[in-house]
């Protein structure tokens, strides 16, 4: 009779999977006392291994003995002595006045402190620590800190050695082990990848030193503003990112991101030229028109409108058309005011019609909807999905998440394909080169032979298959609480192949870009095997830039779209200017909505 109690060490179990996987697969990179360690923690009793996940899966490296009751393990005292022998737990660690207030409550720092907090018992436990740091400033083990506890804090020096393996393990640092229970939980599924086992995120050692590196400094770039010392912590963290050099095509991708946001930031601290260096170092996509943007500022307007001409002759993306087709007025007025050579001012034959924003989006379908303003309304897609649906044109909300779909379902088995550098575990939503330049390129052919059953009618039996057998498994395209089958059977009904082959294909042109940016609802006349894709503009709002390119891609290609433009019947110019002001809040312009790019 199967036993079907649930096994209470089964954080364990896992752990001591991807220790398995890392023996594995990472035998040659380990230190020796890396391999020590795989080595002398199975031999460890079991209640001590248990101890130290426990341990390694909660937050922080410091642990008060009286808050690690578990019932499989016992006594934690008793289940640290192997690990204490073995010098990965210290019992008797130092600990400063802020490690103590982060163990400690409010009630306990009173009863300790009993002289210095009476009088400021109100006061806010920072302001506590302030009061209390020039009085205790030497670090001391909890017992001198608390002398009639009775219990102790373990320190977990082994973390730092632990956090490399899931690193190695994962590829990434913002995966924990906590994955495999979610994963046996069913609350996530994944798609399961014959990858080679000779397939791993890193390989050589270097490459995790590098990418420890780039994620320290990634995280020094959220703190700059509240460092104290802007200056020279801006100009540490740039030397530090200017320093680290790498060969890996993964890891320097991260670098060339990680250079555009220090980028950025130079920007908002108004450094032109600083801003215009560090974008001519980088490589990640924007830059160059960042630079332009910070030339011009910095007051070198004939350098951006060189740059911008370049760009114009040569763009990177249909985005860097846009946006320096946006510059080029400003930049050639600048540059006539300045005396400059008047034959500089003509842009690149072709290059600008299709790229301008204003002009692009005149060539759309627009329309004006007057509606009662709702008691209390829903989204302003709502409201006019709820206006127009009627039994024989159903209307549903569907932003990003239809088109993705169609492409995530139909093209399964590329994006899934086992390619070297593209899966490293088992907990994988997607492959990890995703956003790499090349991605389509090394896929080339499976995505070709994916969009090639779009000429017959293979492909609608391909996407419903996989709708069935892949349902609820993670993936970078397919938004299955959205998606139904009803609203699949009505799209792959209405929407010609040939559209769905131009959506996938634009899509696959700029995967990080183009997957956003598509019209809220989509309108289906069955009867009619047709459909039109609408986007909605509520009193003030405005559209934004990679809306402009998928509506003008669209006109281009003769699949029908229309934007809306909804009117409250009460006229309210008060509510108005509040969606108004929201809207450029959200949208923003080209100096402002790319920090998180």
């Amino acid at each position: 009779m199967p036993n079907d109690t649930p096994d209470p060490l089964y954080y364990l179990r896992n752990f001591e999977r991807a220790l398995g996987w890392l023996a594995e697969r990472y035998a040659d990179l380990l230190t020796d006392a890396e391999h020590a360690f795989l080595t002398g923690f199975a031999c460890l009793p079991e209640v001590s291994r248990a101890l130290l996940t426990r341990m390694l899966m909660r937050k922080g490296a410091l642990f008060r003995t009286s808050r690690l009751a578990y019932r499989e393990i016992g006594c934690p005292l008793a289940a640290a002595e192997p690990l204490v022998a073995a010098g990965w737990v210290d019992a008797d660690a130092p600990l400063t006045l802020d490690a103590l207030f982060d163990l400690s409550t409010r009630a306990e720092l009173l009863a300790l402190f009993p002289a210095h907090l009476a009088g400021a018992k109100a006061a806010r436990k920072h302001e506590w620590l302030d009061l209390l740091r020039g009085m205790h400033a030497d670090a001391q083990p909890y017992a001198a800190w608390h002398p009639h506890a009775d219990e102790r804090v373990l320190h977990v020096s082994v973390a730092p050695l632990c956090e490399r393996f899931r690193l190695m393990f994962f590829g990434n640092l913002h995966q924990d082990w906590s994955e495999f229970v979610l994963a046996e939980l069913g609350v996530y599924q994944y798609e399961p990848v014959a990858f080679e086992p000779s397939s791993r995120a890193f390989q050589q050692r270097a490459d995790v030193d590098i990418y420890l590196a780039l994620y320290a400094c990634s995280e020094c770039v959220e703190t700059l503003d509240a460092s104290g010392n802007g200056d020279a912590a801006f100009d540490t963290l740039l030397h530090a990112v200017e320093t680290i050099a790498t060969d890996n095509p993964w890891l320097a991708t991260r670098r060339a991101k990680l250079l555009y946001r220090i980028g950025y930031h130079a920007e908002r601290r108004r450094q032109w030229d600083t801003a215009t260096a560090v974008y001519q170092r980088c490589t990640w996509p924007g830059a160059r028109h960042r630079r332009v943007r910070a030339l011009e500022l910095a007051g070198r307007a004939d350098e951006a409108l060189t740059l911008a001409l370049q760009a114009l002759r040569e763009p990177e993306s249909e985005e860097e058309s846009q946006r320096v087709a946006r510059m080029l007025p400003r930049l050639q007025r600048l540059h006539r005011q300045a005396g400059g050579d008047s034959s500089r001012l003509s842009p690149p034959a072709g290059r600008v019609s299709r790229s301008n924003a204003s002009a692009s989006a005149r060539e759309i379908e627009r329309s004006v909807l007057t509606l009662e303003r709702p008691a209390q309304p829903p989204p302003v897609e709502y409201v006019v999905l709820d206006h127009l649906s009627e039994p024989d044109a159903p209307v549903h909300y569907v932003e990003n998440g239809l088109i993705n779909s169609l492409f995530g379902l139909l093209c399964w088995q590329a994006v899934f394909a086992a390619l070297p550098g593209a899966f490293f575990h088992p907990f994988q939503r997607g492959p990890a080169d995703l956003h790499a330049p090349d991605f389509y390129a090394k896929r080339a052919a499976l995505f070709n032979q994916c969009l090639a059953e779009l000429d017959g009618p293979a492909y609608r039996a391909t996407i419903l298959r996989h709708f069935d057998s892949k349902a609820g498994r993670q993936s970078p395209f397919v938004f299955w609480n959205m998606l139904s089958r009803e609203l699949l059977d009505l799209a792959l009904d209405c929407i010609p192949a040939l559209h769905l082959k131009r959506f996938c294909e634009r899509l696959l042109r700029d995967i990080r870009v183009n997957r956003s940016g598509l019209p809220d609802l989509v309108r289906f006349w069955p009867r009619e095997r047709r459909y039109e894709l609408i986007e909605v503009k509520g009193p003030g709002d405005r559209l934004q830039d990679n809306q402009i390119r998928w509506l003008d891609y669209c006109v281009q290609h003769g699949m029908p779209v229309r934007v809306v433009d909804v009117r409250w019947a009460d006229g309210d110019a008060e509510a108005d200017h509040s969606t108004a002001e929201r809207s450029a809040n959200e949208s923003g312009d080209a100096h402002t909505t790319e920090a998180a790019a």
